[in-house]
């Protein structure tokens, strides 16, 4: 088994340190820690098993990205949404 320390692993598959502390707290990755030079260092235990599920699950969130389309009417629905809301605080405003 290799060893690799948590912002070595982020920069290896290429997401952030906090995705990688996610993935650790909800036991996704194995980790030991190990005292170095006083200090406490979390390593990532690295599995075949494990990086191919790892590495199968960050493709997926890269894949299932939205179109334009859809992401432009996305937002057009929160803008209207928005606007009723701020349309409703001002009333509220007013009659204050």
């Amino acid at each position: 088994m290799k060893q690799m320390t948590l912002r070595a692993y982020a920069q290896k598959h290429k997401i952030s340190f906090f995705n990688v502390m996610k993935m650790v707290k909800s036991k996704a990755l194995k980790t030991i820690t190990v005292e170095e030079d006083g200090k406490e260092v979390e390593y990532i235990l690295l599995d075949e098993e494990t990086e191919k599920k790892v590495s199968q699950t960050i493709k997926e969130n890269e894949t299932s990205k939205m179109s334009l389309e859809e992401e432009n009417t996305m937002l057009k629905e929160e803008v209207k949404r928005l606007k009723i809301a701020l349309e409703k605080c001002n009333k509220r405003t007013i009659l204050a």
